[in-house]
């Protein structure tokens, strides 16, 4: 497997590829949270992220196996988010690889905590979100804060088909 963080001149089609996946892996994660088909981004928005350097995508074998997004929140704080590995391709490790790089990149960068969020709903336990939260358990990431998803983001609780929170997990990088 390979892991590299996309150039700015990245090849569209590559950019397609990763929106499709990101979308995919959401749209099953996050069943019953959204009302209609949300998809989680769009192909302007991952090329203004690949543009902004912030996009690393795994290959294996040529092929995408997975994306994830690395960005600075501040002097100390790295943070990785739509985090999308092909489900064709699990057990592999993809995304432990590419959380790894997510944060060996932040570090690097002089970052000293990573931060990660995770939508969950309020009132029932979705099965994905549960896997996710004891996954990043397992990683050494802790929940440091819960909040009101539309009190957080107020222009997406219109889309909202159930109250949810967002946990915001943090781990220190050695």
């Amino acid at each position: 497997m390979e892991i590299e963080l996309l150039p700015a001149s990245a090849d569209s089609a590559v950019i397609e590829r990763i929106t499709a996946l990101v979308n995919q892996v959401y749209a099953e994660s996050e069943k019953g949270l959204w009302l209609g088909s949300t998809d989680r981004t769009s192909a302007d928005e991952v090329a203004g992220f690949v543009r902004a350097g912030e996009i690393a995508a795994a290959f294996v074998d040529g092929d995408l196996a997975g994306s994830v997004r690395v960005q600075r929140l501040d002097e100390a704080t790295g943070e990785f988010g739509m985090l999308a590995a092909d489900p064709a391709r699990r057990g592999l490790g993809v995304g432990r690889e590419l959380v790894r790089f997510a944060e060996r990149a932040s570090r690097d960068a002089g970052c000293r905590e990573m931060q990660l969020e995770l939508l969950v709903p309020r009132e029932w336990t979705h099965p994905a979100k549960q896997f996710l939260a004891e996954w990043y358990d397992r990683l050494g990431y802790r929940v440091t804060h819960r909040a009101d998803l539309a009190v957080d983001y107020p222009h997406l609780a219109p889309s909202l088909a159930t109250p949810c929170d967002f946990l915001v997990y943090r781990k220190a990088l050695a």
